[in-house]
């Protein structure tokens, strides 16, 4: 490992006890790098603004980051263990290149804000993909809505069979859902949107840095202050975490109906072949896998967000505690956009089964309908549900004439599609 950072005099490196301290961070820390680059060339520009680097020096040290940056891209330079982290890699490959120039880069900041502003630019790219991956989502399903509001099938309640319903308002569900996902996720993106960088460990340092200027450089909403940098680390990616899971939570329900309905009781859809998978003993089966991983996902994305928030437990101020909250907002964050990528697909290529879903249709499920019928024909509605309770009353209905006829906003015979649409061209833009 190359000489820490903060090596001195009196300081004693025990090669056990450090490995112990770095843990993953270099593997960790391929993640930000390239934001930490970034950072770390806007400090710069910022250090030239109040004279700490010369025009020539900020020029050198620009030029240096964007061929390293450039050789992190092409995969020429990876971080391995001859780094603690990726700041000391960063200020190491600086300082060989350029001498006391290089050494001049950490000038009014620390690692503390340096691995805030990195975290935090990641995150805006982790919530700007969870927005597409929903919105994405959306579409497919207020497409499929469109085509099927008439196409009938049993709705359920409790797991029974209730009334007649359709595909189109099934798919209705999911794009209002991911619609909600997509707008969280840039909620919680505007929430987060606040620069740290400058705060060094969470006290400011005794130069004038330009930080409203670098954070407009790095495309920063606001300025974050000092202290609140640091307690708002780890609750931040939590937040991301959330809006993330409850786009998982959403797909969760999602795999779980997929799951009943591609079984031989059900039989109401087909999956592609390429969501199955078959057993290694049993020649006959073929297991919707795809989709009871996609089922599992929010787990591993709200266990994220819970070992972060044990973490937390913290007086304010900077603590090496956080350190371990790098992990699971990287494992959390991946998994989950992982996992939620594989969605849109699987809604576009799913195929419906006509015949076994309008043979589950049977003649109780109109109960509901006669009921309704008898309360607008004058029949007190707790009188109407006793008559129409009765089986000897029960036919077999005009499944499609029983979904034009629920007319209530919303309904298959009257669909709010175009309220979803208007809240999802709002947020894809």
């Amino acid at each position: 490992m190359s000489t820490l950072l903060w090596q001195k005099a009196g300081v004693e490196v025990d090669e056990r006890i450090q490995r112990f301290l770095a843990g993953d961070d270099v593997v960790l820390d391929r993640e930000f790098l390239r934001y930490d680059i970034r950072a770390s060339r806007e400090h710069a520009r910022g250090l030239a603004a109040i004279d700490i680097l010369t025009a020539d020096e900020f020029a050198r040290i620009d030029g240096v980051l964007t061929r390293l940056d450039d050789d992190v891209a092409q995969g020429r330079f990876v971080l391995d263990e001859r780094y603690e982290d990726g700041h000391s890699a960063i200020e190491a490959v600086l300082i060989e290149a350029l001498g006391d120039t290089g050494r001049r880069i950490h000038t009014g900041r620390s690692r503390n804000d340096q691995v805030l502003v990195a975290t935090r630019l990641w995150l805006r790219d982790m919530l700007a993909a969870l927005r597409d991956a929903c919105v994405e989502c959306a579409r497919v399903a207020l497409g499929r809505a469109e085509a099927e509001m008439l196409q009938p099938m049993p709705g359920y309640t409790h797991l029974q069979r209730a009334v007649v319903s359709s595909t189109g308002a099934w798919w209705t569900t999911w794009a209002e859902a991911f619609t909600d996902d997509a707008i969280r996720a840039c909620q919680t993106a505007d929430w987060i949107d606040a620069d740290p960088l400058g705060t060094a460990a969470g006290y400011g340092v005794n130069l004038p840095l330009p930080r409203r200027e670098t954070g407009a450089a790095l495309g920063f909403a606001r300025m974050q202050g000092p202290g609140y940098a640091q307690l708002s680390r780890g609750k931040f990616e939590m937040a991301a975490l959330e809006a993330l899971g409850a786009a998982l939570l959403d797909v969760r329900r999602l795999a779980w109906d997929l799951s009943l309905f591609t079984t031989a009781e059900f039989d109401f859809v087909a999956l592609p072949a390429r969501y199955v998978t078959g057993s290694s003993i049993m020649p006959n089966k073929r297991n919707p896998d795809a989709i009871e991983l996609l089922r599992a996902s929010y787990a591993a994305v709200a266990a994220a967000r819970t070992e972060i928030e044990h973490i937390l437990s913290l007086p304010t101020g900077y603590h090496r505690d956080l350190q371990f909250t790098k992990g699971p907002a990287v494992r959390g964050m991946r998994h989950g956009l992982a996992a939620l990528a594989l969605v849109p697909e699987l809604m576009r290529s799913l195929e419906w089964r006509v015949g076994p879903l309008e043979a589950a249709l049977d003649p109780s499920m109109y109960a509901t309908d006669l009921a309704v019928d008898l309360a607008r024909s004058g029949t007190p509605f707790r009188e109407a549900y006793v008559q129409a309770a009765d089986p000897s009353r029960w036919a077999a209905g005009d499944p499609v004439a029983s979904l034009q006829a629920r007319v209530s906003p919303g309904a298959p015979g009257a669909p709010a599609l175009d309220p979803i649409r208007a809240r999802l061209d709002a947020v894809d833009r």
